[in-house]
């Protein structure tokens, strides 16, 4: 809708605003926000597109459970170690 408007207006703010009129949208920010996370992932402005961020989140939380894994993993084996040292009765 936004690239349909935009060029009757002087400005992109006009069109996000007309946007958001129609819509039923509260305030024009939020399809500023929609038209420009559009534009980035179409490659038409720099940033990271919304692909990228939930890959970055994904293996952030892959990246969390390895490490409560590996502590859970550490902590088994001083346990285990402990009860190789002790003096069989």
């Amino acid at each position: 809708m936004f690239e349909e408007i935009r060029g009757d207006h002087g400005t992109d703010w006009e069109p996000m605003t007309k946007v958001a009129q129609l819509l039923g949208v509260s305030t024009a920010e939020t399809v500023r926000k929609w038209v420009r996370r559009a534009q980035v992932d179409e490659g038409a402005r720099p940033g990271v597109t919304s692909e990228e961020s939930a890959e970055v989140k994904r293996l952030k939380r892959e990246n969390a459970e390895l490490r409560r894994a590996n502590s859970i993993l550490k902590a088994a084996a001083a346990f285990f170690r402990a009860e190789l040292d002790r003096p069989s009765r």
